[in-house]
């Protein structure tokens, strides 16, 4: 048995910069950190020759062309991959349309243990750029790239993504003590709403392809990206909040399907405790709301939001083995 560990990520600030539609002509960036909790893939060897998957549902096929799960059936063709496996996966929280990332950190760690099972270790820039290959070429997933590349380097970081399709991840330098700072002063809660970041993704790219004013926000989106860098490299970590606010009110004015009054309503209680800023994680309408304010505002913003609170940590290590016993 091998078995992967892969992190989650949470996006601070550039999301939608990332989409292919923006990127070829402007170039795009966004600072994400990986965080605390996993998506575990296991591959074991199948006596009878069979493929058996194991997810929110279970396969049992006997060839790759039979497999449902897309992600999955890709994988294995780029693999190479013929039979006689299991797979499995698990997640420390419930991650599937949440706004973690957690369908590229899903295929980070199923390339990272498929590549393991044959006997060949890949790098962390390889398990992302075959995860975009698999998500958004093979599989026309209407996605950007940045889950994958969070996922497979793990830490705090500016990631760019250039109009040749390379992609550069730079780490945010900065002090331990205030790293740590900015961690505890982050809060997490999960709004119990699940969507799919496709759709919302789908109609974002269709809308700012040749619309000025939006391609206009997205830039300054990405502004905020090296703003958010410098400010953190300097130690003015309560910028962040300010950052963060204002990056949320030009996401949400790129597409209707972004917000909700019910997701507004939540966030004006949390700046009326004490934010000082906060985003929707990931594509939007639902999934995980995060805040940055002073811990001892922590508990007001709690109250006052009303939402079950989630404890995140940053991870500084992308995808990897945590298990290798091939025979």
């Amino acid at each position: 048995m091998i078995i992967s560990q892969t992190p989650l990520r949470m996006s601070f600030v550039g999301g939608g910069s990332d989409l292919p539609a923006f990127y070829r002509e402007h170039g795009g960036a966004v600072l994400s950190t990986a965080i605390d909790k996993y998506v575990y893939v296991s591959v074991n060897r199948k006596f009878d020759g069979g493929i058996r998957l194991a997810y929110s549902r279970t396969e049992e096929v006997t060839s790759i062309d039979e497999i449902d799960h897309e992600l999955v059936r890709a994988a294995f063709a780029m693999r190479g991959m013929r039979g006689g496996v299991e797979i499995t996966t698990t997640a420390d929280i419930p991650s599937r349309g949440t706004g973690l990332g957690s369908s590229s950190t899903f295929t980070v760690g199923l390339l990272n243990v498929l590549s393991a099972y044959q006997g060949h270790h890949v790098s962390a820039e390889d398990l992302a750029a075959g995860s975009c290959e698999i998500e958004i070429e093979r599989c026309a997933q209407p996605i950007g790239k940045q889950d994958q590349y969070a996922a497979a380097y793990g830490g705090l970081n500016l990631i760019e993504f250039h109009p040749d399709e390379s992609v550069s991840v730079s780490p945010v330098i900065m002090k331990r003590d205030l790293r740590d700072l900015l961690e505890q002063r982050i809060i997490v809660f999960y709004t119990g709403i699940t969507r799919s970041a496709s759709a919302i993704l789908a109609n974002q790219s269709a809308e700012t392809g040749s619309d000025a004013a939006k391609q206009a926000t997205l830039k300054r989106m990405v502004e905020l990206t090296y703003v958010l860098r410098d400010e953190l490299c300097r130690g003015n970590i309560d910028s962040f909040g300010r950052i963060l606010d204002e990056n949320w009110a030009l996401k949400k004015s790129l597409t209707a399907g972004i917000s909700s009054s019910e997701i507004d309503d939540w966030y004006e209680r949390a700046m009326g405790a004490g934010a000082l800023g906060g985003k929707l994680l990931g594509a939007g309408q639902g999934g995980f709301m995060m805040f940055y304010a002073p811990r001892e505002r922590h508990e007001d913003i709690a109250n006052a939001v009303g939402l079950r609170q989630v404890s995140f940590g940053f991870e500084p290590l992308g995808s990897r083995i945590l298990f290798y016993n091939p025979r």
